[in-house]
């Protein structure tokens, strides 16, 4: 029971019990209301003691009988005025209970809504009195301030120290490159230059992919109107690996974004799908249609077991179920932030028998 009903239901409960206590009250009052009119002076000329009596005895009688007719009427008409006003009491009550928590509701949605790419621009911004519900909203909202603080900060340290460590890298690569060119020099010196060429070219991998999460993480600059049909097929064909067999149905399905956020949310969605799949007679299965008011993106592949409690461990940063496998463990991780920075959301399940199924869904471009 939610607490606009516990309140309902507090409330009514109180009603009820004031009600009750006031027939309570009122009972015995009414009884000494109606004694007064009732009463009367009888007088009995040359009526003896026992017809005296009689007399007294029956007046006794009809006064007690006045009363209890009075008690017994006030109580049956109290009694449905009660419940029939207590019934609008309740209603009244929920109504109260509504308004009275209609900024709770308004703070709740607001949260609900919120990520990462709208705490810059979205508040609560509460109106009306300076109450405990006002003081809570405004509360929350420096809250959000300090959190949108705290993620821009460390977006910007990724993003700046990710570019710096671009150059020493790239320096270190050509220089491995001019040694190599040089004619002559020691075999194992040679391999081991070879061997630096493909730590580096890991590294520089890296670095792009902390570029880019931390580039997906914003909110996109420009949009337009993309058919992810034309982005995932081109992915599709870049990515696309010997011994791996393609199998696509992809249909015009347009939204609204980013095209460089969007060619990379697909391009690490094939990358993922090839790269995490069998040696041979491996199989990609790719699927983009418009599902209702969303473009639906689904990519199944076959590959290793991707045990259930896993699956949501693989969307993190440096998440690899598989350390010998290729790659930083950034692809996911930059599929859902660009999904969630276009609104979105994204999904993985296990498949049967091994592999993965990674569904996207955006939303549909309007007009």
């Amino acid at each position: 029971m939610n607490i606009r009903w516990r309140l309902t239901l507090t409330y009514s409960a109180l009603y009820f019990a004031v009600g009750v206590l006031l027939l309570i009250v009122m009972y015995p009052v009414i009884g000494q209301t109606v004694a007064p009119f009732y009463r009367r002076t009888v007088l009995l000329p040359g009526a003896t003691r026992e017809q005296a009596e009689a007399v007294v005895q029956e007046y006794r009688r009809q006064w007690q009988a006045a009363v209890g007719a009075g008690e017994s009427t006030f109580l049956t008409l109290s009694l449905p005025v009660l419940i029939g006003v207590g019934l609008a009491a309740m209603i009244a009550g929920y109504l109260v209970a509504d308004r009275a928590l209609r900024p709770v509701r308004k703070m709740t949605e607001i949260a609900r809504k919120l990520s990462e790419n709208t705490l810059a621009h979205q508040r609560i911004a509460l109106g009306g009195p300076k109450d405990e519900l006002q003081e809570l909203a405004d509360t929350f909202d420096t809250m959000l301030t300090r959190l949108n603080d705290a993620y821009d900060g460390g977006r910007r340290f990724v993003a700046n120290a990710s570019h710096e460590l671009r150059t020493p890298v790239t320096i270190n690569r050509t220089v491995i490159e001019v040694a190599l060119s040089l004619p002559g020099g020691p075999a194992d010196l040679r391999t081991l230059g070879h061997v630096l060429l493909e730590v580096n070219a890991r590294t520089e991998r890296l670095i792009e992919g902390l570029l880019a999460l931390a580039r997906s993480e914003r909110e996109p600059a420009t949009r337009e109107s993309v058919d992810m049909r034309e982005i995932l097929a081109t992915a599709l064909r870049d990515a696309a690996a010997p011994g791996v067999e393609i199998s696509a149905d992809l249909r015009p399905a347009w939204t609204t974004g980013n095209r460089a956020l969007l060619e990379r949310c697909a391009a690490e969605l094939a990358a993922n799908a090839f790269g995490h799949n069998l040696a041979e007679n491996g199989r990609v299965r790719a699927l983009v249609r418009v599902l209702g008011g969303s473009v639906s993106i689904e990519l199944t592949n076959t590959g290793p077991h991707v045990p259930r409690y896993a699956v949501d461990d693989l969307f993190e940063p440096f998440q690899r179920l598989y350390p010998d496998r290729p790659g930083a463990g950034l692809g996911l991780a930059i599929v859902r932030a660009i999904v969630r920075t276009h609104g979105g959301t994204v999904t993985a399940t296990p498949r049967d028998g091994g592999g993965l199924t990674v569904a996207v869904r955006l939303p549909r471009a309007v007009g």
